[in-house]
């Protein structure tokens, strides 16, 4: 073989090897641009997302400020009931206590008025005044 086959050869295999290279850097920079695009529109998504999850935040935010304004106000409420359900008790047997003061009133009138009917009843029997004979 001769000295100019070689060379032209080498230069050939030169000549290969550089468009091997050649194209192996444009698929790689032609690759490196489409993920660099889909990287792109992934983040413009991301950020449109972004957007839509905070205000999912915002709107759980306020409904839990709700809710707690809510349990403050029911809390509130359940304390009003419960000093309420207390006076309730209070007057209830104050009430009891009035009741069986004003029977016992009733009691002894019908004990010391001879012309009232002296019965056995209860003290229902005195829930209403009743006139006397005398009276009224």
């Amino acid at each position: 073989m001769a000295t100019s086959t070689i060379v032209l050869i080498v230069i050939a295999a030169v000549v290969a090897i550089l468009l091997i290279a050649a194209l192996t850097w444009a698929a790689r920079n032609k690759r490196n641009q489409h993920r660099r695009i889909e990287a792109g529109k992934i983040r413009e998504d991301a950020q449109q997302e972004t957007l839509y999850v905070k205000q999912r935040e915002a709107l759980a935010e306020e409904t839990a400020a709700k809710a707690r304004a809510a349990q403050a106000e029911a809390d509130v409420k359940a304390a009003h009931a419960s000093g309420l359900q207390q006076q309730a008790a209070v007057h209830r047997g104050e009430a009891v206590t009035s009741r069986e003061h004003l029977n016992e009133q009733w009691d002894r009138a019908d004990t010391l008025d001879p012309a009232s009917p002296t019965s056995d009843t209860s003290a229902v029997a005195h829930d209403e005044p009743q006139p006397t004979a005398g009276s009224r």
